[in-house]
Parts: structure tokens; C-alpha cells; sequence
């Protein structure tokens, strides 16, 4: 079995992306931004995951992890995907806002039909792409210029800190939206 992209050491510090399947641009909307840092707070309270850097794209996140526990980082990914995945949907299905809705809800559909994991809908692509790092590594510090540039990448900041869904105004400022583990 390969290795590649899987979490193989359940005390390393893991670089992750994960995207909506079709690229879809769920995260505009300021709800499911809401949802979703709402489940990676609790996955850092009650899950023991250290969030190191993060930042949560209109269709895709970038998360560099680790986790306080001898637990199994594989396990927090799926049930953070998982969780995130059904209270999203759930918000557009039932909206009565949601001008994409019928849209989303097609491809989700679509999407879900088309992987036998599931049953009726599909949120999250199935990778994440785990990538070990070292802290102290030259990846490592690449990896979190990736995470904290990709605002100023895709044209919606100039600087990094200046984007509110990212850890890069805590390294910056101190008071980005959810705490960090910052690592010496």
C-alpha cells in the first residue's frame, strides 16, 4: 500500500489542502465561512488539533496541524470533513436565501452519485494531501508563505494580514479569527 499522502505518524506536523468538489464557491457566502470555523475551533478544543497556520479560500482550505494527543490525525480530518460537510449542506438546503441553491445542491448530488463512500450528497473532495513537515525545515516556512500568500495569489489582498480567513494576521498582529498554535 503507498504511503503518499497519508498521515503515517500521528505526532508530526501535517500540511493538508482539501477543496469542494467541483472548485464550487460555497465560501462567499459568510454562513458556511461561519460553519466551518465553528467545527475547526471545536476540533482544536475537544479534538486536541493544533492549528499552526490556516486559511479557508472560497472553495478550498489549507491547514498546517498537528495534534496534542497520540490520536489519530486521519480520524480529526474525515470527522472535520464529515461534520462540515453535513451542517453546510444542511444550511443550504434549507435556506431561503441561497440563490445557488438548486446549482449546489445538483453538483453535490451529482458528485455524490458518482463515489461509492456515499449515499446521496458530496461536499469535500476525498483527498487532503497530507504532507509531513519538519518545523524547522525550509518546507515548512514555504508552506506557510503558501498558506498566508494564497489571498494575495488569487487577487483578493495585497497584504496577507489584511485577509480576515487566515491565520497570517496572527503572525502579524495577534488577533486573527480563531487561536493558533504558534510553534517556536
Amino acid at each position: 500500500m503507498s504511503t503518499k499522502y497519508k498521515f503515517n505518524n500521528n505526532t508530526g506536523i501535517y500540511f493538508v489542502s482539501f477543496a469542494v468538489v467541483g472548485w464550487i464557491d460555497v465560501f462567499t457566502r459568510q454562513v458556511y465561512r461561519d460553519l466551518f470555523l465553528e467545527s475547526l475551533v471545536y476540533c482544536r478544543k475537544e479534538k486536541r488539533l493544533n492549528i499552526h497556520a490556516w486559511v479557508l479560500m472560497s472553495n478550498h482550505v489549507h491547514l498546517i496541524i498537528s495534534s496534542r494527543t497520540e490520536g489519530k490525525l486521519a480520524d480529526v480530518m474525515r470527522d472535520l470533513k464529515k461534520y462540515t460537510s453535513y451542517k453546510i449542506l444542511k444550511e443550504i438546503r434549507e435556506s431561503k436565501n441561497e440563490s445557488r441553491k438548486e446549482w449546489m445542491m445538483y453538483l453535490f448530488a451529482k458528485a455524490g452519485k458518482e463515489n461509492s463512500n456515499n449515499t446521496n450528497y458530496q461536499f469535500w473532495r476525498q483527498d487532503n494531501h497530507p504532507i509531513e513537515l519538519d518545523a524547522h525545515s525550509d518546507m515548512f516556512a514555504q508552506r506557510l508563505n503558501y498558506i498566508h500568500n494564497n489571498p494575495i495569489e488569487a487577487g483578493i489582498v495585497e497584504k496577507a494580514e489584511d485577509y480576515l480567513y487566515s491565520s497570517a494576521r496572527d503572525y502579524q498582529e495577534g488577533n486573527g479569527l480563531i487561536e493558533i498554535d504558534v510553534l517556536q
